[in-house]
């Protein structure tokens, strides 16, 4: 392959139609086809996050887990958060984070939980000794064809995890988060062109991209940046764990490029937002959504 096709936007990931594929909720990295890039040899490190300390909600897997090895990569070390079923997901993300040199702290549980959130926090500074970066991107999502389909429990487990949990992590780790600090949000291109199969998660997203705005004014007076990333569709274990065959079929070809994102690409972002090279941008969200929208 030449090097203009290697650079080619259109070419860097597998396109659809992909092989017929469904797993149950959550979802493993494990069984995914075509496998997933997180960055495990793709992503190249220059000292950006040296010593720093990261808390990841969502660590075990898709973009938790590409963020984690880039952070790594970059110099942090991570405290890593996820759903204990997702234990082996989990364990493998861990191998790469101190396959770089760094260390990675697993803590299965719930994020829906304030004692839980609050619990990464002080396990930041118990064991690594500080807490520079706060990571919220846990989601739970489910597709359906009518809004008889979501029940009540589903509704507000969705919000739960997505928004409570959000908010119960942040609100323990804002007050001790030093000034050069960042935090970052996952929202989504469902917050700003919701899909009438993801009510609840589209609802979510919107949300998140409306609290990180409020966050960043109060995240100032404590000289904290807070940002948030909107991807559009990404191939994660969260695509086969909850669309039907057909979606996951034809994922991502509605893009520019005609493929969906690889976590790796989303990672880069998420590097950026945190490191110094986005000193001046609070407040902000950011789109990689293969050109589908402006946000």
């Amino acid at each position: 392959m030449t090097k203009e096709k290697e650079n080619d936007p259109r070419n860097l990931g597998p396109k659809p139609p992909f092989p017929e594929q469904q797993q149950g909720p959550p979802g493993s990295v494990r069984k995914l086809d075509p496998p997933a890039d997180h960055g495990e040899s793709s992503y190249k490190g220059t000292g950006k996050l040296l010593e720093k300390v990261a808390i990841i909600t969502g660590a075990d897997s898709g973009i938790g887990r590409a963020t984690a090895i880039a952070f790594a990569h970059e110099g942090a070390s991570i405290v890593m958060s996820y759903l204990p079923e997702e234990e082996a997901d989990a364990k493998e993300t861990a191998a790469m984070i101190e396959a770089a040199g760094r260390t990675a702290i697993r803590m299965p549980g719930d994020i829906g939980s304030p004692e839980y959130a609050a619990s990464l926090v002080e396990t930041a500074f118990e064991k690594l000794g500080r807490l520079d970066i706060v990571i919220n991107n846990a989601a739970y999502q489910m597709t359906h064809e009518s809004i008889e389909e979501i029940t009540p429990e589903e509704f507000e487990h969705t919000f739960r995890t997505n928004v409570f949990g959000l908010f119960y992590l942040t609100r323990a780790a804002l007050p001790k988060l030093k000034p050069g600090s960042s935090i970052v949000n996952t929202t989504s291109i469902q917050a700003f062109e919701p899909s009438e199969g993801l009510l609840a998660y589209a609802a979510t997203k919107a949300a998140i991209a409306n609290i990180t705005k409020g966050l960043a004014k109060l995240a100032a007076k404590n000289g904290v940046r807070v940002n948030a990333v909107a991807p559009g569709p990404v191939w994660t274990p969260l695509i086969p764990s909850t669309m039907s065959p057909e979606k996951v079929k034809n994922f991502g070809g509605n893009t520019l490029f005609e493929r969906p994102a690889q976590p790796v690409e989303l990672a880069r972002l998420f590097v950026f937002l945190v490191s110094e090279d986005a000193s001046y941008m609070s407040g902000e969200v950011y789109g990689a959504t293969g050109g589908r929208t402006p946000l």
